[in-house]
């Protein structure tokens, strides 16, 4: 008669406890992606009429050297240049971000290449005087 008792209802924990793993995992990625490409820039220059602007949809840092970081890749003025002419740039919103101590004459050559390459929507990150 073992076959009509009626058993007890358990709850399975195992599958929740995947659930839960993959929530947080999931949360953690979208939360880096939000980051900008390399998170590695701490001293912005800061202005006191800086504005918060949309994400942008290429993110230009000046290295101390010269170089510039874009989308993760190594590369001078003139290889943005021409990264730009391959794309499709009437509407894309570009950021140019750089420590403190970089000099103007970079943020110039930077601005330079980027109009070379047909981007018109150019903006200068920054943080606000606090």
């Amino acid at each position: 008669m073992r076959y009509l008792e009626t058993r007890k209802p358990r709850i399975e924990i195992i599958p929740m406890i995947d659930i839960m793993l993959f929530l947080l995992v999931f949360f953690v990625m979208f939360t880096l992606r939000m980051i900008p490409s390399s998170g590695h820039l701490t001293k912005l220059p800061t202005s006191s009429t800086a504005v918060v602007i949309p994400p942008p949809k290429l993110l230009v840092e000046i290295q101390a050297d010269g170089n510039l970081m874009v989308e993760n890749h190594l590369m001078s003025p003139a290889q943005l240049t021409a990264m730009l002419l391959t794309r499709d740039n009437s509407k894309t919103a570009i950021t140019i971000a750089g420590n403190k101590y970089i000099s103007l004459q970079q943020v110039m050559a930077t601005i330079d290449a980027i109009k070379k390459g047909g981007g018109t929507e150019i903006g200068l990150a920054a943080r606000t005087d606090q």
